[in-house]
Order: C-alpha cells, then sequence, then structure tokens
C-alpha cells in the first residue's frame, strides 16, 4: 500500500508507510505495537480521523474500523494480557504511527518497547506497556497507565490519574486532577500538584523515592511515612515524627479538605513547597538549575538525581 491510500471500509494490512483518513464513525481507538513510536492527538476541528504510518519495519500493520472502535495493531498482539506479552522472536519488528482523532476517543494504547505519547484527549486513556515510556500531556479525561519498566511522564492533565509499574518512574508535572492513585515496585515518583478541592493523592512504593511539590497554601490532611529512607518536610504546619525506624509526616495543611497518603518502605520522602508563580522561579523547572534532593535543607528539591520539578 502506497503512501495515501484512502480507506477502503474494510480491515486493511499496512506494508509499507501510508496515510489512511477514517470516514466511518468510532468512539474508541485501540493501538497495538511493538517497538518505535505511537503518536495520538485529539483534536476538535470536526475533520476525518487520520492514520499515519511513517515507518514500518517487519510483518504488516492491521487497520479497522468496526463496531464503533478504530483499531490500528499486530493481529498477533492481544489487548488481553498485553503486560505478560514475552515472546521476544515477535519483538523484530518496528513502527513509526501517527493516529489523530476527535477529542472525547476513549484511548488504548498497548506497546511493547515502543514510547507512546497521548494529547488533547478529553476521553479515558488506557495505556499498557511492557518496556518503553508514555507521555501525556494535556488530557482532561480519566488516565490509567500500567507498565512493567516503562517511565511515564504526565504533564497539565487534569482527569483522574491512575499509575501501576513495576519498575517505571512516574513523573507528574503541573497536575491539576481530583486524584492519583500511584503504586510502584521500584520506580521513582516526582509530581508537581496544585490538585483540584478535596483532592484525593494515594502513592505507594517498596524501594522508590518520592518527592511531592504542593502550592503554598495548600489544602490536604497528610499522612506519609517512611520505613528506612530519610525525609524532608517544608510545611511548619506538618509534624515529623521518629527518628528511629519508621518516619511520619503527618498534618493538616489548610483546611484539610483533601488527602495526601505516602508510603514507601526503603525510599527517601521528600514534601516540598511550591513557590507561588508571582515569585521568581516559583514555576516548575523555572532557569533549568538544579534542585536539592531531600537530604539536603532546601525544602523545594526532589530526591537527588532526579528529574527536577
Amino acid at each position: 500500500m502506497s503512501a495515501g491510500t484512502e480507506w477502503s471500509h474494510q480491515p486493511t494490512q499496512v506494508s509499507s508507510p501510508s496515510t489512511l483518513e477514517i470516514t466511518e464513525p468510532f468512539d474508541a481507538l485501540n493501538v497495538r505495537v511493538v517497538n518505535g513510536t505511537v503518536n495520538v492527538v485529539g483534536t476538535t476541528d470536526g475533520g476525518p480521523a487520520r492514520v499515519e504510518i511513517s515507518e514500518l519495519h517487519g510483518p504488516p500493520l492491521t487497520v479497522s474500523c468496526t463496531h464503533g472502535t478504530l483499531s490500528v495493531a499486530y493481529e498477533d498482539l492481544p489487548w488481553k494480557g498485553f503486560l505478560t506479552f514475552l515472546d521476544r522472536k515477535a519483538w523484530k519488528r518496528s513502527v513509526v504511527v501517527s493516529v489523530t482523532v476527535p477529542a472525547a476517543t476513549r484511548v488504548e494504547v498497548g506497546v511493547v518497547g515502543a514510547s507512546a505519547v497521548v494529547s488533547g484527549i478529553s476521553g479515558r486513556t488506557d495505556v499498557r506497556g511492557v518496556s518503553g515510556d508514555s507521555t501525556f500531556v494535556g488530557l482532561t479525561g480519566g488516565v490509567r497507565a500500567d507498565t512493567v519498566s516503562g517511565n511515564v511522564e504526565v504533564q497539565s492533565v487534569t482527569g483522574a490519574l491512575r499509575f501501576h509499574s513495576v519498575s517505571g518512574d512516574l513523573t507528574v508535572l503541573d497536575g491539576a486532577g481530583g486524584a492519583v492513585h500511584a503504586e510502584s515496585v521500584s520506580g521513582d515518583m516526582v509530581l508537581d500538584l496544585d490538585p483540584a478541592k478535596g483532592a484525593d493523592i494515594t502513592l505507594t512504593t517498596v524501594s522508590g523515592e518520592v518527592a511531592i511539590r504542593l502550592p503554598d497554601p495548600a489544602d490536604a490532611t497528610v499522612e506519609a511515612s517512611t520505613t528506612s529512607g530519610t525525609v524532608s518536610n517544608a510545611f511548619d504546619d506538618l509534624r515529623v515524627s521518629g527518628q528511629w525506624g519508621t518516619k511520619r509526616i503527618t498534618g493538616s495543611l489548610g483546611a484539610g479538605t483533601g488527602t495526601l497518603r505516602v508510603t514507601t518502605v526503603s525510599g527517601a520522602l521528600a514534601l516540598l513547597r511550591r513557590p507561588p508563580f508571582g515569585d521568581e522561579g516559583g514555576r516548575p523547572g523555572a532557569h533549568g538549575d538544579p534542585a536539592p534532593g531531600p537530604h539536603d535543607d532546601s525544602p523545594t528539591g526532589p530526591p537527588p538525581g532526579k528529574k527536577v520539578l
């Protein structure tokens, strides 16, 4: 199939770079690929959806639109049980695919060794990754990310966020949603938040480090603990207890209508204060200066060696 081929309204196997315009109605997108890059963009311009496959190495991709779902996938890569897909022989392939869909589309993306970027979506987004990093930008619907070892970066997302990983890191920038639930075994978590009123934030990791930056004033009831890691707290209204063994940060910020619960067994824990945007350097990443970690006296930096907020 050559570039610019029109959509035939039938399941189509794509074996070379192609661009398809999808005129059939759908409300869900499912993408499943191995290696390469997936880029999903939500749009409100009312134009037809587009599937652009700019690079393709290995077996063909199948593009279909049935029962309200647009699918761009390898046929031997099922969505069910995706995270257990460990057939290394099937990894010898790669694709670069970009899909433009209506913003309200429900999006499912499964990647093995590929990176995924999803932006501008107001429907629910569900990404599963065996490896390969994922980035979410400007999403207003609910977001769920499940990875084995891939890292996840979230920017300017206002929908509820759920994250589960074995060893992948989670980075949240300008998070303004009403809920963040994150679990990992060894992955680190760095979150810069300006949460909605009454937000529910729960973070759990075994050996990963956790750094959270909140606005000042903040509005949350805080319960945070680490069994053997170091602790840093930037808020005078919170108490730090436990010189030996488990260390805890507890108390209320503002009216305490939201909740912040953090648990790490051996990782460092830092609760940081986000300077007002009107202050010099108040925006995350201002000036690009490296930030100190929870071992330092400064209250505004993430764990050492981690992504700068």
